[in-house]
């Protein structure tokens, strides 16, 4: 089968839908399938710019390519998903958020556009126009699945993948640190973590991995000085995949804090490495797998993540516990490609 996948993307970022699409990219070669990823770009400001990538996608033509036809597209992502194909999949990642859970929050920012309300108006009725017309419509979550029916009365059904490399990652002697890696942004919030390490009685230590907003990197170090903790963070940037995977192993549980996460490898990463996981009542996706016996969901507030580090590390038999839990809860989910793969194309 000849399958396209439809994507956008946003010149010079790379983050976690870029790597789900060259998984499912890969996965679908592995069974014999012609897979190619079709990208459109994507900017979002000013506001207009978002009805003109609207239009550019409804104007994209992926029904042949050389003459042969496509038998199949797996839209990921606004507008992606607005793209005309007769045989279309919607495996949702995230509708434009701006225009939907972060609208008027801290973390959104259509809302203080000229023009935006107009613009999330038209978004919404694309939305509901468009997305009813594919023959099947997943998302990459529950959470996902519930915002779609809840701001446009589509159902979907959740449907989840393994992060990459799952196979690779390893169980570790746990050390003195809470590892965070992700994107450096505002709205995964590694500032309340940094924030936490003044409060903990423990000698705890915080290791960050990732590039991103420099402003929120800048303000992270500050925070640090200030309190006088500098000496238990760590910044270590851009690290391979190797280094990743040997940070999970050898942590002592992992901070996943964003504010209404999509889905999240992290959690996934941190329980095929036997860690807990520490996250919010509002972080979203990893509220589908943390709970009482795989971690701590806590609220977004610097005084109970010092706790709760404080607990893991006077407890190492509870945080190797809540981890074995994790991972034996992948396990039971059922999280394989084999699975994915014979959904989407069924």
């Amino acid at each position: 089968m000849k399958i396209g996948i439809l994507n956008v993307q946003v010149p010079f970022i790379r983050g976690g839908a870029e790597i789900h699409a060259e998984s499912l990219r890969d996965e679908l070669r592995k069974r014999g399938h012609e897979a190619e990823i079709i990208t459109i770009p994507f900017k979002w400001y000013p506001p207009e710019t978002i009805i003109d990538a609207i239009m550019i996608a409804r104007m994209v033509d992926v029904k042949e390519v050389n003459g042969q036809p496509i038998d199949r597209v797996i839209a990921l992502k606004f507008p992606a998903y607005y793209i005309p194909h007769d045989n279309m999949v919607i495996w949702l990642l995230h509708q434009h958020r701006q225009a939907y859970e972060l609208w008027d929050t801290d973390h959104g920012d259509l809302h203080k556009m000229k023009n935006g309300e107009e613009v999330r108006r038209i978004i919404r009725e694309c939305d509901n126009k468009f997305i009813p017309k594919a023959k099947k419509i997943f998302t990459n979550s529950q959470t996902v699945a519930d915002r779609l029916k809840k701001f446009n009365n589509i159902t979907a059904v959740p449907l989840y993948h393994p992060p990459k490399n799952c196979e690779r990652f390893k169980f570790g002697t746990a050390e003195d640190f809470i590892f965070y890696p992700s994107r450096i942004d505002p709205i995964k919030r590694q500032i309340l973590l940094v924030q936490a390490l003044k409060y903990c009685k423990t000698p705890v230590r915080i290791v960050l991995a990732g590039t991103g907003n420099k402003q929120t990197i800048d303000e992270i170090y500050s925070i640090a000085k200030r309190d006088d903790t500098i000496s238990h963070l760590e910044m270590k940037g851009y690290i391979s995949e190797d280094e990743k995977i040997d940070l999970y192993s050898r942590s002592l549980g992992i901070y996943f804090g964003p504010y209404q996460e999509d889905y999240g490898y992290i959690t996934l990463e941190s329980f095929f490495s036997g860690k807990p996981v520490i996250t919010h009542t509002d972080s979203g996706g990893p509220l589908e797998f943390v709970n009482e016996k795989t971690g701590f969901v806590v609220n977004p507030d610097p005084k109970s993540i010092a706790h709760v580090m404080d607990q893991l590390y006077e407890n190492r038999n509870l945080a190797q516990k809540l981890g074995e839990n994790g991972f034996t809860l992948m396990k039971k989910l059922n999280i394989n490609w084999d699975f994915v793969v014979e959904k989407l194309l069924s």
